[in-house]
Parts: structure tokens; sequence; C-alpha cells
């Protein structure tokens, strides 16, 4: 099987720099017309809607007995045991604005475990892949997440609430508590790429709530390959479908978690 995931693993690789590059030729040329609000603050354009169309076209085809679950519902979703979870263009918001920082992401779940991950960086041309028991890679390069040990050292990221604000008050007790004790914040706007930044060890830890699982569900193997931990904020297992998540650097995981586990169980007042 793992031979068998690192080819597969290849050709979906192939489809999403094959999207990519389809997403960067559009780039800039999207008008205030084409763009429509799906609720508060969740942007789509036909950009979103082709590059799902593409790599379901792709994907399809590599594994014809696998079912769906996508963003813009291009295709319809069914239960399945096994899935491509996919977010066409995860940081929708800044590839509108201009902003740098977007990505494709694609997962490949069997059963209740993630097999196949890929996130790539379109602007910067950064391919970030890992398949279950295969490592974390980025553009044929090994990757893995940060050696630092201690909270003062550790960069965090995040992604700010921006529809659902039934648990900003622990978000912002968690914020509050990473910004006294760790060396900085940063919220960049796709999640996605958090996670694949906390593979390469760019960033030390990554949480938020109110996710979906096109997701995290590319990103999460990475940190797990990369050598990382990933959890739910009770440190379970329910991140891809649980909404919220936790990841981080295995020297500063355990006191990541105790503040996320203080926060949204007594926010600060």
């Amino acid at each position: 099987m793992h031979n068998d995931l690192q080819i597969l693993t290849r050709h979906a690789v192939e489809a999403v720099r094959e999207t990519a590059a389809f997403i960067r030729a559009e780039t800039g040329k999207v008008t205030t017309g084409q763009i429509e609000e799906k609720h508060l603050n969740g942007l789509v354009s036909y950009v979103d809607r082709t590059a799902e169309e593409m790599l379901v076209e792709r994907l399809g085809k590599l594994l014809p007995e696998a079912v769906f679950i996508t963003e813009e519902a291009t295709v319809e979703n069914r239960a399945g045991d096994l899935q491509w979870i996919i977010d066409p263009l995860d940081g929708t918001t800044n590839f509108l604005y201009g902003v740098p920082h977007f990505s494709v992401s694609v997962g490949l779940r069997a059963g209740d475990h993630m097999q196949i991950g890929v996130v790539h960086h379109v602007p910067a041309d950064e391919c970030f892949y890992a398949w279950r028991d295969g490592g974390a890679w980025c553009n044929g390069e090994a990757i893995r997440t940060s050696a630092r040990s201690d909270m003062r050292q550790a960069l965090v990221s995040t992604g700010f609430p921006y529809h659902n604000f039934s648990r900003a008050q622990g978000w912002f007790a968690a914020l509050r508590r990473f910004m006294e004790q760790g060396r900085g914040a940063r919220r960049f706007g796709s999640a996605a790429l958090d996670l694949a930044y906390v593979a390469c060890g760019r960033f030390d830890v990554f949480f938020e709530y109110g996710l979906n699982a096109w997701d995290v569900a590319g990103g999460a193997l990475l940190v797990h390959e990369a050598g990382g931990r990933v959890c739910d904020f009770k440190g379970g297992n329910n991140f891809v479908d649980g909404a919220e998540l936790l990841a981080a650097a295995p020297g500063v995981f355990d006191a990541a978690f105790e503040i996320i586990e203080k926060s949204f169980e007594t926010p600060l007042h």
C-alpha cells in the first residue's frame, strides 16, 4: 500500500499543480461583478468553481471508487469509505484582494485516517505533500516541524473568526495567552497554508475554530508526517470534521495545548 500511496500522491500533486497554474493565470482578472457572497464574509468566484471542477475530473480518474467532499459543491457530496476532500482555493478573499497568500488543498481519507495530503501555495509555487508513513515534502525536499522547545520562541498562527463568533471569547483568551507567552502571532488567511508552514517549521503552533474539513484535511497529514502533533481542543482526534484544530511542533505542543484547554474552558474576562 505504501508504494501505491506514493504513486497516487505523485498523480494527485500533478492534478493540484495543473489547477494551481489555472488559478495563477486568473489572478487579478476577476471583476467585482463576478464575485458572490455565499455567507457573511464568504466569497466565491468562477475561479473557485472551475478549479474545483478541474480537481474533481482529474482525481476522479485516479480513484473512480472515491467520493468527494468539496467546498463549492460542484459535485454531489456523498458518504463513502474513500473520500477526496477538496478546497480548490483556500484564501479566496486574499486571492480576490490581490494578497499573494492562497492555496489549493487536497486530502484523501480512507475510513478514519488521512492517507494523502497536498497543499499548494499558488503565488510562491510551493507544493507541500505527504502520504501516510511516507514523510512530508515540499517541491521534492523532505520537511520537518521546528525543533523549538520553548514557548517563548514559538511563532503562532491562527485564523480570526469571520462568520462564526460563538467561541470568540475563548479564541481571544487563547490569542492573548499566546501573545504573552510566545514570540508573536500571525494571521495570513489560509488554514491549509498555516498547517503547511507548521509542517516545514516556519510556524510552531496553529489553532483555529469554525473550520471545515476541506480547510484542514490536506494540511493535517502534512503536520503529522513532518513529526508534529495535531488534535482537537479536547486533545482528541476529531480535528478534520470537528471544526477545531491545534497543530504544533512536538517541543511546544504540550504548552500550546494547555493554553487552548484553559482558554476555551474558562475564557479570560
